[in-house]
């Protein structure tokens, strides 16, 4: 299956690399793999820049690209960044605000007042952009693939692929058409569900198998090669992967970041609504102290509904 896969996108072998880093991506297909460029946080004019950019510095080879379309949005598609900054009530901006002073950072005000449009409400603006790309490859990280989405890919001939963290996830994804199936851990960077990549997988695999062959890519913890062979002899087509690349020279991190990232240990991490309002994986630090404090605010929901 892992052949089938590459054949598929046109690597050489089947390891993906998620990142937002253009460099990562381009570096990383170069070498035989698969770069993944996440696109949510772009406006349809800088994405148009990256992938000018992959186009040209990726010597030909194949990539990605991953865009987020939810299913659902509760924030309407016509909406301001004065709409969006006014559904945060004030107490949370004035929390983050004195968090920041504490820890003798000087708060940005504006950004608290203005906060950054969701990438989601752009899906099918970037869509645009990304489909005038040779990509070959389209993702969709955030509930099930549109049939938008999966209507386009057929018709530029580009495999739409979907992330799932659990078996009931991989039967609606499976039934809505996608051509990959991304099968996620909890041991995930970011946004990540409950169940191990270990017992994923083959939870995965044998619940679709009735359904629909699509080739699962094992995601989460997948650190070496040794990981990456493991989740393929349980069955995996190949492995799809991200914060292994933040610690790469390539990627856009910080020293300070990049020096946490290496000198962290596995059990320094965290699973914590107090960034976007979904369990995500991240590594502890002072500001999940101070969230998890006695009498600091919940956790707001969510932007979306699913």
């Amino acid at each position: 299956m892992g052949f089938a896969i590459s054949k598929m996108v046109g690597a050489e072998f089947p390891l993906f690399a998620f990142s937002h880093c253009r460099d990562v991506v381009a570096a990383v297909s170069r070498a035989g793999g698969f770069g993944v460029l996440g696109g949510a946080g772009f406006t349809p004019e800088t994405l148009e820049q990256e992938l000018a950019w992959i186009d040209a510095h990726v010597d030909g080879k194949p990539y990605g690209i991953d865009i987020l379309v939810p299913e659902h949005q509760a924030v309407k598609a016509d909406a301001t960044k004065e709409d969006i900054a006014a559904m945060v009530p004030p107490e949370y901006r004035k929390f983050v605000a004195d968090l920041l002073a504490r820890h003798g950072i000087k708060p940005d005000e504006e950004q608290l007042r203005r906060p950054r449009m969701p990438g989601t409400m752009r899906g099918e603006q970037l869509l645009d952009v990304a489909f005038r790309h040779p990509i070959r490859l389209v993702a969709n990280a955030l509930g099930i693939a549109p049939p938008m989405m999966i209507e386009r890919g057929r018709k530029h001939g580009v495999p739409v692929a979907a992330l799932v963290g659990a078996k009931e996830h991989a039967i609606r994804q499976v039934k809505a058409g996608v051509d990959i199936l991304v099968a996620q851990g909890t041991e995930a960077g970011g946004h990540c569900g409950e169940v191990s990549t270990l017992v994923l997988i083959p939870e995965v695999l044998r619940t679709i198998k009735p359904i629909r062959d699509v080739p699962v890519l094992a995601a989460g913890g997948i650190m070496t090669g040794r990981q990456m062979a493991g989740m393929m002899a349980m069955g995996a087509a190949g492995v799809w992967t991200g914060s292994v690349w933040l610690a790469t020279t390539e990627a856009e991190t910080t020293e300070t970041f990049r020096e946490k990232m290496v000198a962290a240990s596995s059990r320094d991490t965290v699973r914590s609504k107090f960034r976007t309002g979904k369990p995500s994986r991240q590594l502890r630090s002072a500001w999940h102290d101070a969230w998890e404090a006695p009498g600091a605010p919940a956790a707001l929901p969510r932007c979306r509904c699913q």
